[in-house]
């Protein structure tokens, strides 16, 4: 996009005032769709457009949006100065302001009385109350265009090198992080500072974080359990660490040697991201629990008495490293195949060893992708909650213990906001460590000088290491898949193993009575669950690599804040995630609660931080010189985007993908507060079943589950491609 270029100014205001004028400015129940006609725009009180509204129905204030998008219209007239600058930016902040403060202003309980008593705006602004509904499509899209002309407007000023686009990004993605991650989640942690009396202070919160509970330290000289604080740094540390290494070897070998358990390892290590929460903590129970295979075992061959030696720290675990492995896996594949063969070659060349090369070249030009799985793995831990809830025991974490002070028999919404503020303040010290670590360091493997070499072969010494530690790991994972879903398979588990369909019959069948009915009781949250995440996953990814380009490619104020917001879905529980979408979007102006649309948000913004890092460690391979020299070349910016950097990055979009739609389809905590029984889930069915006894249903159910998402896995893979880098293949350099 040309900075001189005015057209797209006009388009944009055009977009707001027909928007302004043709949409309904408030949410609907029924939805757009349910509009009778024109009439509906004009007449209906809650259903008529932002003018009808204006004009007919007593809310004069909204006309500040129509004149702040004809201001900016006026500014498309001008030339690219200052002036017109200042225009664009003070129309577009104006309309922004004024509309945000009528909105908030509708959801605050003004009695009639007291704004008659208090006069000025309460009393323009009482209107109906806390009745009016909340925003709707025609005041999102205003919003939008005035957020948009907003940063035409500082681009003008000169921010952004004066790239209307890139101005547009950064202002677009910062609003909607703001509006649906930190609004929600302030609005959640605010509860720590709320005294007993309703006001706001420091002292409840000092008193509930020097409770022995948090910070205790008996394990070490008693049999009493260390604080949950402990309890979640720890396995945090340990999961980030594990999952990296794990993650780094399977990439490793996947691309660096021709070992025959490559196609294993393909469909094995990312088997447990496509698995619903509880499926792996329930395969790990038959195997390690009381009852399970190895105390039977134990006890028939020693006579060692079944015990719960499983649960705990140990079974937590071994539950993360299954769950988060697969993560740091598709992060390190990218990255290693993005390591350039010449710098290698050139280090062999010169003499050194593979083992030197190994050492020296390629490790240390992985570190931006080590970093990044280790952040994204111990932000994985501290805010996982399905797996210690299951598999925990006694062994209490943070997570666990926000769940039970929002759910538990003494509602303490303020202790679960201190405990979320401490998940809040792990998590960035974890990011402050990573880019201390990486400081300002460059990694750039990938420029635009052809490379046609061949990858390096794994040093023999590291090829036996990586097969020792990651072939019992695949054999683990298959005997635990093995176990997890027998039970679809046999009428009782533990008491009947006989093999029958019947589960599967129940929860998927069909007949053909006139043409094909879906007669199992599974498919209604079944087709929802698809439907919502191959809505979320594309924009997910978009998002994601979209934020990471910012990140890395353009320098503006506020960056770091502007980052950390991106991974601030991660740093809290998803049960406090979904507790806050609650609090934040039941009421005007954002009401939008009992809708598919907020489970579509939450599972975005949920999955985003692992596309934003997978992106971050993407570009930081690429050198920058190849969009400068698309860009002298007379390209624009989203075109740049669009034919050179985004074929560079398969392997992040591929990931962002796949990682955005598997987690929204296995989601729990996250969103068990906002489904409802038009919106019921696959996660929040599987859950139902369980709670019924009804193990066989949930198995069969899980097991249809994880191949659907194995086979979009599959079409994601095969649509998005593989980079094309000009190299001959690693199983060639093997023979």
């Amino acid at each position: 996009m040309k900075t001189h270029h005015n057209g797209v100014i006009a388009l944009w205001a055009a977009l707001g005032l027909s928007a302004f004028i043709l949409l309904p400015w408030h949410t609907i129940p029924d939805g757009i769709l349910s509009l009778q006609g024109w009439g509906e725009l004009v007449g209906g009180h809650d259903s008529s457009s932002g003018l009808a509204q204006s004009l007919l129905h007593g809310r004069p204030w909204l006309l500040a949006a129509a004149v702040a998008l004809l201001l900016a219209g006026a500014a498309a007239t001008r030339g690219p100065t200052r002036a017109q600058g200042r225009l664009l930016f003070g129309a577009g902040a104006l309309g922004i302001l004024v509309l945000l403060a009528q909105g908030f202003a509708i959801g605050s309980p003004v009695s009639a009385d007291a704004a008659a008593q208090n006069g000025g705006l309460a009393a323009l602004l009482a209107g109906p109350g806390a009745s009016q509904p909340g925003f709707g499509w025609g005041a999102a899209v205003v919003l939008l265009a005035l957020v948009v002309l907003a940063a035409f407007g500082l681009a003008r000023l000169g921010a952004f090198r004066g790239d209307l686009f890139v101005g547009a990004c950064v202002l677009v993605s910062a609003g909607l992080l703001l509006l649906f991650v930190v609004y929600p989640v302030l609005r959640t942690l605010s509860g720590a500072f709320v005294e007993g009396d309703g006001r706001f202070g420091l002292s409840a919160a000092m008193a509930r974080l020097a409770s022995p509970r948090i910070w205790g330290l008996g394990c070490l000289h008693s049999d009493l359990q260390c604080g949950v604080a402990w309890n979640t740094l720890f396995l945090g540390v340990v999961i980030g660490a594990g999952t990296t290494v794990l993650g780094t070897l399977l990439a490793l070998i996947d691309d660096r040697t021709d070992s025959r358990i490559r196609g294993a390892l393909r469909i094995l290590a990312p088997l447990p991201i496509v698995t619903p929460p509880f499926v792996v903590g329930l395969g790990l129970i038959l195997l390690f629990g009381r009852a399970g295979l190895v105390n039977q075992g134990l006890e028939w061959a020693f006579g060692v008495t079944p015990s719960r030696w499983f649960y705990g720290a140990f079974g937590v675990a071994l539950a993360q490293m299954f769950a988060f492995t697969p993560i740091a896996y598709m992060i390190m594949r990218g990255v290693v195949q993005g390591i350039g063969p010449s710098l290698e070659e050139a280090s062999q060349t010169l003499g050194a060893s593979r083992w030197d090369t190994f050492r020296k070249v390629t490790l240390p030009l992985l570190k931006p992708g080590l970093a990044n799985a280790f952040l994204v793995g111990f932000i994985e831990s501290i805010a996982d909650f399905g797996n210690p809830i299951v598999v925990g025991g006694q062994f209490s974490v943070l997570s666990t213990e926000v769940f039970f002070a929002i759910v538990g028999a003494q509602f303490d919404q303020g202790r679960a906001a201190t405990l979320a503020w401490l998940l809040t303040l792990f998590a960035l010290a974890a990011f402050a460590l990573q880019r201390g670590l990486l400081g300002r360091k460059n990694y750039v493997t990938l420029s635009g000088k052809g490379d046609a070499g061949i990858p390096m072969r794994l040093p023999d010494g590291v090829r036996r290491v990586a097969l020792a530690v990651t072939v019992p790991w695949l054999l683990f994972t298959a005997v635990v898949y093995v176990f997890a879903f027998s039970g679809g398979f046999v009428k009782t588990w533990g008491r009947d193993y006989t093999p029958t369909l019947a589960h599967f019959r129940s929860a998927f069948g069909m007949a053909w009575e006139g043409g094909l009915q879906l007669t199992g009781i599974g498919w209604p949250s079944l087709t929802t669950t698809l439907e919502l995440a191959a809505i979320a996953a594309p924009l997910t990814a978009a998002l994601g690599l979209a934020i990471a380009w910012l990140l890395t490619r353009v320098q503006f104020r506020g960056r770091n804040l502007f980052e950390f917001s991106a991974l601030l879905a991660f740093a809290i529980p998803g049960t406090v995630l979904g507790v806050s979408y609650i609090l934040a979007f039941n009421v005007p102006p954002f009401e939008l609660t009992g809708t598919s649309l907020v489970i579509v948000l939450c599972f975005l913004f949920r999955n985003l931080p692992v596309g934003v890092r997978a992106g971050v460690a993407a570009f930081k391979q690429l050198d920058p010189s190849l969009e400068e020299a698309s860009v002298m070349l007379r390209a624009g910016t989203a075109r740049t985007l669009r034919t050179v950097v985004l074929p560079l990055l398969k392997p992040a979009l591929a990931a962002s993908l796949i990682y955005g739609f598997v987690r929204s389809v296995t989601t729990v905590s996250a969103v068990i507060f906002l489904v409802t029984a038009e919106t019921e889930l696959a996660t929040t069915f599987i859950i139902g079943r369980v709670g019924q006894g009804d193990y066989g249903v949930a198995l069969a159910y899980s097991t249809v589950l994880i191949v659907a998402m194995g086979l979009v896995t599959a079409a994601i893979q095969w649509t998005v491609g593989g980079r094309k880098l000009g190299r001959r293949s690693a199983a060639g350099a093997a023979r």
